[in-house]
């Protein structure tokens, strides 16, 4: 099972690495979509949120990559929550 799981690691990160050479001779909204999809896959929300925002750089009207922003900015702001240093835990804003 290991094995397995550092097999399907490894060719993410073989694809990522295609893709970051092809992104970066041309910044594609369609390339920018297959590695943000892989960095999610492997787990590295933040890069993704980076794909996303640099996709509605080129193109403020995709809705996916606006969603997809949203959902992973949600997800690092509530694995980052320190419940020791806020009571806010349910993301009030008014708390805040």
């Amino acid at each position: 099972m290991k094995k397995e799981v550092g097999t399907i690691k490894e060719g993410l990160a073989k694809e990522i690495s295609k893709l970051d050479v092809l992104i970066s001779n041309n910044p594609d909204i369609d390339l920018l979509y297959k590695r943000a999809q892989l960095l999610i896959q492997s787990g590295n929300n933040a890069k993704a949120i980076n794909d996303f925002t640099r996709i509605l750089k080129l193109d403020p009207k995709q809705r996916y990559a606006k969603a997809q922003l949203e959902y992973l900015t949600t997800i690092i702001r509530y694995n980052n929550t320190d419940i020791y240093a806020s009571t806010n835990t349910n993301f009030d804003p008014w708390m805040e």
